[in-house]
């Protein structure tokens, strides 16, 4: 479908409506338009700082095709937090994230740094998908060489027969102790659990940056 031009004023409306003091914006992939869907986000991030000053914006983009005039007009617009998953580890990536490629995400992360080093940068990734624990922490170091700031872990949940099947369900403690395996190699926040997903505790994530 066409964009909707008045997507960003709406949002911004039903921010101010509800009185929130921390968002997270994302969408769908919009490979078809010529910026990836970059602009929309740039002008929701100016329609809530417009209408709700004291609200914090997080945003979770698309890898916009390794576009880094893309990224630059989403971080020009000065979101609080800059958030693009990895989902999964190197090995699995072709398998659960097809179109996607590791290094060009990597390389957002790194470039968002680059643009402007002030805006917290955060990723996520699921597990259950058949990874290994080495695998994880070659992840997790991988991010921070990027210098990302804040990581979610959740649980892999299939969400239907189509889907990959999972391959593990992780244990609590096996979640708590991958936080602290997080935290020591770098991260100022690790959000670690079954339910974890990207916004989970957005808010407070941020305190750590």
């Amino acid at each position: 479908m066409p964009i909707d031009e008045n997507e960003p004023e709406r949002v911004a409306e039903a921010v101010r409506k509800l009185s929130l003091d921390y968002v997270v914006i994302t969408s769908v992939t919009r490979d078809d338009l010529d910026d990836g869907g970059a602009s929309v986000f740039a002008r929701t991030i100016n329609e809530i700082r417009s209408s709700i000053p004291s609200c914090s914006v997080e945003v979770l983009i698309p890898d916009f095709g390794g576009s880094f005039e893309s990224l630059k007009t989403v971080l020009d617009a000065k979101p609080d937090v800059l958030n693009h998953n990895m989902e999964t580890v190197k090995r699995l990536y072709s398998r659960v994230r097809s179109g996607a490629d590791y290094q060009r995400s990597l390389d957002l992360l790194g470039s968002a740094k680059m643009i402007d080093s002030c805006i917290a940068t955060k990723s996520g990734v699921m597990l259950g998908l058949g990874e290994s624990r080495e695998e994880i922490v070659e992840l997790m170091r991988d991010l921070r060489s990027v210098y990302c700031d804040l990581l979610t872990i959740g649980q892999y949940l299939s969400p239907s027969g189509d889907h990959l099947p999972i391959a593990k369900f992780y244990h609590p403690d096996e979640f708590a102790e991958l936080k602290i395996a997080g935290e020591e190699i770098g991260f100022g926040h690790v959000e670690s659990g079954p339910l974890v997903r990207s916004s989970y505790h957005a808010s407070e994530q941020i305190k750590h940056t």
